[in-house]
């Protein structure tokens, strides 16, 4: 599940998933228990443990965190941008001599910076909307898993000649069962937003080679009311202007359908890319 505070969805992602045991052990308690559980958990970061046994997320096949910790192992100097929490780059069993995450929400970067600097990796703090703050070809290696937006001419200047962009994305119209019950339909052109060869594209006019391109559609299930509410507070753009407040009749309405039928169905989608800069 997924960003615009990390991935990340994502977002989603800024966004790793709601992936939990799938159990429906929550019925038995009201609206009300369920929403002030989840209104009041903490959203920092990109750990969804909290979703665990409350909703379900099918995981891509290829595996991203295996396949981006293998590319590092082989880097001489890296960069993770919108690195969240650093959850996912924390993952790796080895970082190059040089690792550098950037992040742009501040109670990401404290995170981060717990989880990352003793593995000798530095954090940076940089929005996500401002040029990277390093020099040219200074990286052989950048990675990002679910970034917000992704500023393909930024990364092909900080990549060496040769190196690699390796990165998992939200797909088009991700959830979007879950997003147009609370917004109605939604306009095409939103829908394909993220549409994966709008993203090969980009990359070939920022002077990338794409040598990967993979889509997936993933079942994602809610058991309850508060998975959902929480995952609406988590992966803000989702539901842009999303409080309990605002979209109770909504929230109680889905809650008695998921009572009366069981868990809510909706699909995420995602998309490996992998790009690499030409030899000088």
């Amino acid at each position: 599940m997924t960003t615009s505070r990390a991935d990340r969805t994502s977002h989603t992602g800024r966004t790793s998933g709601a992936r939990g045991a799938g159990g429906t052990g929550h019925t038995s308690r009201t609206f009300e228990d369920l929403v002030a559980e989840a209104a009041a958990a903490s959203v920092d970061g990109w750990d969804f443990s909290w979703f665990e046994g409350r909703a379900t997320e099918e995981r891509p096949p290829w595996g991203y965190a295996r396949a981006m910790g293998e590319r590092l192992a082989g880097a001489s100097a890296a960069l993770d941008i919108q690195t969240g929490g650093g959850e996912v780059l924390s993952s790796a069993q080895k970082l190059p001599p040089l690792t550098v995450a950037t992040e742009g929400w501040p109670p990401n970067v404290v995170k981060a910076t717990a989880l990352l600097h003793p593995r000798g990796a530095v954090v940076v703090a940089s929005p996500e909307d401002a040029p990277l703050p390093f020099a040219d070809a200074a990286f052989d290696l950048v990675t990002s898993r679910h970034p917000v937006r992704t500023y393909w001419d930024e990364i092909a200047r900080v990549l060496r000649p040769g190196g690699t962009y390796f990165s998992q994305q939200i797909g088009p119209a991700s959830a979007y069962e879950l997003v147009e019950y609370f917004l109605g339909p939604q306009l095409e052109e939103d829908r394909m937003a993220r549409d994966p060869e709008r993203a090969r594209t980009a990359a070939r006019e920022a002077g990338l080679t794409v040598t990967d391109l993979r889509p997936a559609r993933l079942r994602m299930e809610f058991h309850d009311i508060g998975a959902v509410v929480h995952f609406l507070r988590k992966v803000i753009w989702m539901v842009p202007d999303f409080t309990v407040e605002a979209y109770e009749p909504q929230l109680r309405s889905l809650h008695e359908k998921i009572e009366r039928e069981g868990p809510f169905l909706t699909h995420s989608t995602r998309f490996l890319i992998e790009a690499r800069k030409p030899q000088a």
